[in-house]
């Protein structure tokens, strides 16, 4: 008979254990996965900014210039491009590309995923009152205004 060998750490209970999804996310990671969500929205835009040149270019090769870069459309092109990838995204799956890099999912109070309309306004409040993260530094909870306001939460999904 061969004695079985003991675990190193002695066995937990469940209901002692925290598990990564009952914490809420910090400010580091949720600034760094907002971070690179930005880039993805300015990569989205300079891919229809190369896009408008083309085809421009097709249409017209012997009078061709770049097209003028018009800050009204580049705010309105900016603010729908961020509210369309977040809500889309966090509707979906949770999860933006800089959610699942920083390893993070965006729930509801029970843990669930976040109805479509609950989507639309926290991408809302989140690309017109950014700033608003900023409040995950002083609550208890880790909770940006959207957050608060919306009773969602970002937490931990590896």
């Amino acid at each position: 008979m061969t004695a079985e060998p003991k675990p190193a750490h002695p066995a937990v209970h469940r209901a002692h254990a925290v598990q990564d999804r009952d914490k809420n996310a910090g400010i580091v990671s949720r600034g760094i996965a907002a971070f690179l969500d930005l880039l993805v929205v300015w990569t989205i835009l300079g891919a229809c900014y190369a896009g408008l040149a083309l085809m421009k270019f097709v249409v017209s090769v012997s009078e061709y210039r770049f097209p003028e870069v018009n800050l009204f459309f580049t705010t309105t092109g900016f603010v729908v491009t961020s509210v369309l990838y977040l809500a889309t995204c966090w509707e979906v799956s949770g999860r933006t590309l800089g959610s699942v890099v920083m390893g993070l999912r965006v729930v509801n109070g029970k843990g669930e995923r976040i109805r479509p309309a609950v989507a639309v306004l926290r991408a809302l409040i989140c690309t017109l009152f950014a700033i608003g993260l900023a409040w995950a530094v002083v609550d208890r909870r880790r909770r940006s205004v959207a957050d608060v306001v919306l009773r969602t939460r970002v937490i931990y999904s590896r």
